[in-house]
């Protein structure tokens, strides 16, 4: 496959990582993973010179190259692979999920490197569909900028879940929803944007891809919860697709919250969230 110039800024020096982080990894990294569902096969592969994990299930008919959340500086496939797994089931996809470098040893915009390179590598055997939650969801949008404005073929499709769009938060769901979100803050939010960012203007829409061009985003579908405090840039950027006359589908969940459908397998909004994701996809072959 020939080089792609994807004129991203230049990589940065880092720093370490807390030693509160560290053991937050650590105790992220030690909880049992959810099993796959049946039906589907593990493996280890290196695209682009990064580590993926790949779920396959039986005769696979798309490609979903997918990122995980963790605000830039936690997380790791592993803990993704069960979810994954329920994806390919019922979306006939091979799931990528991409082991992108964590801030703040890798700030902005390391992760955006290895998300490019990953899908660089990629072939054409099936259709490809970018995702991904939380600041995994923000990286899926931003590779779609990066690949909008380096000229390269737009993906099938872009599924968010809950994701992480504006480094700023400025939104007024973040007040609105301060009580009822379980498990994010303004506060949080802003301490994963500065680790990430570490002096990089939040405004960049490579860092926050809810202030991109529309014409950058394939056919997407966003889900939210309605408890959670990132809603309002779900919905932010659902209007501006659609006012840009751009294909936008957003799903919000009533009293769920942040990516509630990798964290609660046995919630009835779940299978729901699953199924609609399915159906969008089907609706991209």
């Amino acid at each position: 496959m020939a080089a792609v110039d994807w004129k991203l800024p230049a990589e940065r020096l880092g720093s370490d990582a807390p030693d509160a982080l560290k053991a937050r990894r650590a105790a992220v990294a030690s909880r049992p993973a959810e099993p796959l569902t049946t039906g589907t096969s593990l493996s280890e592969t290196m695209l682009g010179g990064i580590r993926c994990l790949v779920v396959t299930p039986d005769r696979p008919t798309l490609r979903i190259l997918y990122f995980h959340g963790g605000g830039y500086r936690l997380g790791a496939p592993e803990g993704w692979t069960g979810f994954a797994s329920r994806l390919a089931v019922a979306c006939g996809a091979e799931m990528i999920v991409a082991d992108y470098r964590l801030a703040p040893e890798h700030p902005f915009p390391a992760a955006l490197h290895d998300a490019a390179a990953v899908r660089g590598a990629l072939d054409g055997t099936f259709p490809l569909v970018i995702a991904g939650d939380s600041a995994g969801g923000g990286l899926a949008a931003a590779l779609c900028v990066a690949a909008h404005a380096a000229g390269q073929e737009q993906a099938a499709g872009l599924v968010l879940l809950s994701p992480m769009l504006d480094l700023l938060a400025t939104d007024p769901t973040y007040a609105q929803r301060a009580e009822s979100d379980r498990f994010f803050s303004r506060e949080t939010m802003l301490e994963c944007a500065a680790l990430y960012l570490q002096g990089h203007p939040p405004e960049d829409p490579l860092a926050s891809p809810g202030r991109a061009d529309p014409a950058a985003f394939p056919p997407t579908l966003l889900l939210a919860g309605g408890a959670e405090v990132m809603l309002g840039e779900s919905l932010a950027l659902t209007d501006r697709l659609a006012r840009a006359g751009r294909s936008v589908s957003l799903h919000v969940a009533a009293d769920m919250q942040h990516v509630w459908p990798m964290l609660f397998s046995d919630l009835p909004e779940t299978p729901a969230a699953v199924a609609i994701i399915a159906a969008f996809l089907g609706s991209l072959r």
